[in-house]
């Protein structure tokens, strides 16, 4: 299929690009990576009357370590997060996610920005912006705002975006030291969306765990932090009984809902499967002060 006809605008700079979505309202759509957005074209899912291609705009794509975290421009790639050094050395999980995103052709164009406005309940960013607490900053003609990220996610493909905002970065706090990690994800095949997947991450502080994170995705039709599964772990040595409470109170938390591709009870017994391998994973790394 071919997508409707629509105007089309290279933005040389945000201010221009803002100001060209001010005027389009809800007719405007950015153009980042495509790679969602493409599609959802060429099935006329959507219609816009023009198109913003944000890409020609300088200083939208770096990864600047800032001391206490890391920033993230809204047009880096997910292949550059993948190998970004200042990404491994300090947010691991999110570099080994990214080796999940669909395949390697993919990850060189789709961007940070445009997955997480994009916000697909099986997409892996919006997941680990939730579990790393992301603090999204957006702007328009109106001026700068941050947004976190529990706050971002609405719905399925629903954000908390006005239409005359684009999303310009992300900012990342840096865990403490000693923190475990580990991401886990299930799909039918290499390279397809998640029928779930599970984000930990785990600080050790003399034998107990001191400060524990869990997202899922694919179980919901936003990405799902599980606070009462953190809290069964919260101040604990973390062994083969609180790993299964945990995980447990996972399956409780998820919100899945039956298609094509898995049931309903397949997808919450999967995310508890998950949980109970990622978060053994981030408590032998935690104890072994290898983040």
């Amino acid at each position: 299929m071919k997508p409707a006809a629509f105007d089309y605008v290279a933005a040389d700079s945000l201010e221009a690009g803002l100001a060209v979505l001010d005027r389009a309202g809800a007719d405007g759509k950015i153009l980042a990576g495509g790679q969602s957005l493409l599609p959802m074209l060429n099935f006329r899912l959507i219609r816009p009357s023009i198109l913003i291609d944000i890409n020609p705009i300088p200083g939208l794509a770096y990864v600047e370590d800032t001391g206490e975290g890391v920033r993230i421009g809204a047009l880096t790639r997910h292949h550059t997060l993948e190998t970004s050094s200042v990404v491994r050395a300090h947010l691991p999980v999110l570099a080994a996610a990214m080796r999940h995103v669909a395949h390697l052709a993919i990850r060189n164009r789709g961007t940070l920005g445009g997955s997480l406005s994009h916000a697909d309940p099986a997409a892996e960013l919006p997941m680990l912006a939730l579990l790393l607490d992301a603090r999204i900053g957006v702007r328009s003609r109106r001026g700068r705002r941050v947004v976190e990220a529990r706050d971002f996610f609405v719905g399925a493909l629903s954000t908390a975006l006005g239409e005359d905002e684009i999303l310009t970065d992300v900012e990342l706090a840096k865990p403490p030291a000693g923190t475990g990690w580990a991401f886990e994800e299930v799909a039918r095949r290499t390279g397809d969306f998640a029928l779930a997947a599970v984000g930990v991450t785990i600080s050790a502080r003399d034998g107990k765990a001191a400060e524990v994170r869990i997202a899922m995705m694919g179980v919901g039709e936003t990405p799902l932090r599980a606070p009462a599964a953190e809290a069964v772990l919260a101040g604990r040595t973390i062994g083969a009984a609180a790993v299964a409470e945990a995980a447990a109170a996972v399956e409780a938390a998820a919100r899945p809902m039956a298609d094509l591709h898995a049931s309903l009870d397949y997808r919450r017994f999967l995310v508890g499967a998950l949980a109970r391998r990622a978060i053994g994973t981030a408590w032998r790394r935690a104890e072994g002060g290898r983040a």
